[in-house]
């Protein structure tokens, strides 16, 4: 079966999610894992995942978007993630990408409190990073003992060598619609050496439609099958074995996805 490790249903990009759940359904796509990025959107990811078996969370503050934090916040998302189908606390890291995001200090404290969150409750994390691979490889390294359920490198895009040093932390790596993209180079060189053990598909919906839906929007679960058909001509290996070595990989990382 196909799983769609990261994507984003509870926005108002989709006139339906029951409709988009149905065509996911349609493509082969049995699990999913909606992300949240605040408070709210946990909220309602949990909300989708109480009424679709296929539908899984992930709870967490963005970096981008602690500018909406309020004192207890943390709390809140603490209870969340007790709920039964959250896998992970997430997606939570650092953006440092765009001038207004909030300031470093910032992003780095949320990111090592919810990590401590992730550790108390015996989930993995969700790590989002945008120009910060250095500072979020150091943070990973200096709390890894924070990481005893592992962490998912989401739309992984940074080099081949520094995945092999966040492999060592024993994190897992999920690749989306850039791994389709002609220019890619990076990324393709990172699905080559990526462990067969730690790689994982994802849509990262409903931005970063897959070739042959690039510039599409908005993307789908349904389209995680352009992914993983892609990430097996790169790695030379038919889309049923890695199909299954993806659903393996899922399992050891989401134990709630069985």
């Amino acid at each position: 079966m196909l799983i769609d490790i990261h994507c984003h249903l509870t926005g108002t990009e989709y006139d339906s999610v029951e409709e988009v759940l149905k065509r996911a359904k349609e493509h082969g796509v049995e699990r999913m894992v909606c992300s949240g990025f605040d408070l709210d959107s946990s909220y309602i990811a949990a909300e989708l995942a109480s009424l679709y078996n296929e539908v899984y969370f992930c709870a967490g503050f963005h970096p981008s978007e602690l500018a909406k934090y309020r004192d207890g916040d943390f709390d809140c998302l603490r209870a969340l993630c007790t709920h039964e189908k959250c896998v992970a606390v997430g997606e939570i890291g650092l953006d440092y990408h765009w001038e207004d995001n909030p300031p470093k200090e910032t992003q780095r404290a949320a990111f090592v409190r919810q990590m401590e969150i992730a550790d108390a409750l015996g989930l993995p994390v969700v790590i989002h990073s945008r120009d910060g691979a250095e500072e979020t490889y150091e943070i990973l390294r200096e709390h890894q003992h924070l990481l005893t359920k592992g962490g998912l490198m989401h739309c992984y895009s940074y080099s081949p060598e520094m995945l092999l040093r966040f492999a060592e932390l024993g994190l897992y790596f999920s690749f989306g619609g850039t791994s389709t993209f002609k220019n890619a180079k990076k990324v393709v060189a990172s699905v080559e050496c990526v462990p067969a053990t730690r790689i994982l598909s994802e849509t990262d919906c409903p931005y970063l439609a897959p070739v042959p839906f690039r510039g599409v929007f908005p993307n789908e679960p349904k389209n995680v099958k352009y992914v993983v058909e892609r990430l097996a001509e790169i790695r030379g290996v038919s889309v049923q074995t890695l199909e299954k070595q993806i659903e393996t990989n899922a399992y050891a990382l989401f134990p709630k996805l069985q």
